[in-house]
């Protein structure tokens, strides 16, 4: 049975008296210890204050406020101030789930290719894990791809991303990322969280709470997605322990962007207008009590999907681009006259194009965040053909992205993340009942993310890979330093940018992390 307990608020007392009363579960959820009465007490003041300031200088309407003497209710995706002057205002992080190979796209190896076919030596091999790899007969597989350098940089390149190296002198190649994840869902949570932990916020999570959003139609965190979607699912752009309207929203390809954004047939605009502002006094109300941040969560999704309705159509009808453009994303391409594996699904060629065409029209519209996810990289064999195929898909509409951004004037202000969970390992995969040496197992110890856009110094590669693509040889990069970086392209401080949950202060890079200044420009 649950009891009542008696605080007293005192300066001089801080007892809890119990009785055996039973408790109603309302009267249990707002009894509250002294201190934490105290702590409640100052935010809503605060919360109130701040409302009154944003109020006056004109950062936020009347309307915005709650009436009365509740607190303040604040747009909880207003615009916020960085710590310091930011280089990147948006991020669409391309998120190539399964992880390509990085020896076949953008390390090459000459001494890898020579070693075809031989062993590792054991004592490299003891302490190593792999998904499926078996270690007593596992031999080094080489690379068929031809290379070339691109730019004024002089940048590799594989033959498989021709346009994507056109780009090359806008691009920072880091070889040297690595991590201590070997399996998809972890290292997938590693990237997008910092940690592989399930329940924790995620990149644009971060960014949109620690920045808001300058998009007040549409959501300050997209999620898009190609091919066969992610195992990871929904904990890839979950929100974790930060309130809900912090989470991606995902938009699907087909139909509308968001499911039942249309009115029902028969329900006008005002009447519509009429309910909400009814649903919106009462939720003001019970926040006013609770002061629950999933309340004001609430009333802001309420309001945000009634200016979709007119937004989001907006948005995704592309009538208006050009056929230079569309074109030139190849929204309307052909498919692939070898298209196979898993990437072959659903027209992911199509999808993926118009995928990356919304993003550049989401960042024009002040979207912070748009994760495009495209999952079919896992080849654990017939490494060759689909990995031609997955390229072909990513290659020109990466490219047109890129081209478009910097033409419009927006790569600068926009950061562009290419990267997966891991990479896969220089040797060949020797799983029974697979063709043995046409593919590769999953790989932490080195592999490759790029940059382009927000601030970044394109045209460098860093870091450097051992001379098989083993581990790092030089300049090493963890997923932390990654985010830590990142963070401080947006104008945050990773050491700052912070949410207490559970009695302790979180962060992106959770309790490791370094800024990476050569990055930045």
């Amino acid at each position: 049975m649950t009891t009542r307990t008696f605080v007293s608020c005192l300066p001089s007392q801080d007892l809890i008296l119990n009785s055996e009363v039973p408790m109603t579960p309302h009267e249990f959820y707002v009894a509250q210890t002294r201190r934490n009465f105290l702590t409640s007490t100052a935010s809503g003041l605060g919360l109130a204050a701040l409302g009154e300031m944003l109020t006056g200088d004109g950062v936020i309407s009347p309307r915005t406020a709650f009436a009365g003497s509740t607190p303040a209710a604040v747009n909880p995706l207003a615009i916020k101030p960085p710590h310091f002057a930011p280089k990147a205002k948006s991020c669409i992080f391309l998120f190539q789930a399964g992880a390509p190979s990085h020896l076949d796209l953008f390390d090459p190896k000459p001494k890898l290719n020579e070693l075809d076919g031989k062993p590792l030596p054991k004592e490299m091999l003891e302490k190593v894990r792999f998904a499926f790899i078996k270690k007593d007969t596992a031999v080094l597989l080489g690379s068929p791809r031809k290379w070339s350098k691109h730019g004024e940089c002089g940048m590799d390149f594989s033959d498989f991303l021709p346009n994507i190296a056109t780009c090359a002198d806008d691009i920072l190649m880091i070889r040297s990322m690595h991590s201590e994840q070997f399996n998809h869902h972890p290292g997938q949570l590693l990237l997008s969280c910092g940690r592989a932990t399930f329940g924790l916020p995620t990149m644009g999570s971060w960014l949109t709470y620690g920045l808001g959003t300058e998009s007040q139609n549409l959501p300050g965190y997209v999620v898009l997605t190609s091919g066969r979607g992610s195992s990871g699912g929904a904990s890839l752009w979950s929100s974790g322990f930060l309130p809900s309207h912090y989470s991606g929203v995902l938009f699907r390809n087909k139909g509308e962007p968001v499911l039942n954004l249309t009115n029902p047939e028969g329900l006008p605009p005002e009447l519509q207008r009429r309910g909400l502002d009814a649903l919106k006094s009462l939720n003001e109300g019970r926040l006013g009590e609770m002061h629950d941040p999933e309340i004001a969560s609430r009333i802001a999704s309420y309001e945000l999907a009634f200016r979709m309705q007119s937004a989001a159509p907006e948005l995704i009808d592309l009538g208006g681009e050009t056929s230079t453009t569309l074109d030139a994303y190849g929204v309307n391409r052909a498919q692939h006259p070898q298209a196979t594996g898993r990437g072959n699904v659903d027209n992911a060629h199509l999808s993926f194009s118009r995928n990356c065409l919304l993003a550049r029209r989401m960042v024009e519209r002040g979207v912070r965040f748009v994760n495009i996810i495209y999952e079919a990289w896992d080849q654990h064999s017939s490494l060759d053909a689909d990995l031609r195929y997955n390229s072909w898909v990513v290659d020109q509409p990466i490219a047109a992205l890129l081209k478009d951004l910097k033409q419009r004037g927006l790569l600068e202000s926009t950061l562009v993340v290419w990267g997966a969970e891991f990479g896969r390992t220089p040797l060949g995969e020797n799983r029974q009942n697979r063709d043995p040496n046409t593919g590769r197992d999953h790989h932490p110890y080195s592999f490759t993310l790029w940059m382009a856009g927000g601030g970044i110094k394109g045209g460098q590669v860093y870091g450097e890979s051992d001379d098989i693509g083993w581990g790092v040889a030089r300049d090493p990069v963890h997923v932390n330093d990654f985010h830590a970086t990142m963070l401080k392209l947006f104008g945050l401080d990773h050491l700052k940018l912070t949410h207490r949950n559970q009695g302790r202060d979180f962060r992106l890079t959770d309790v490791a992390g370094k800024v990476i200044d050569k990055w930045i420009a």
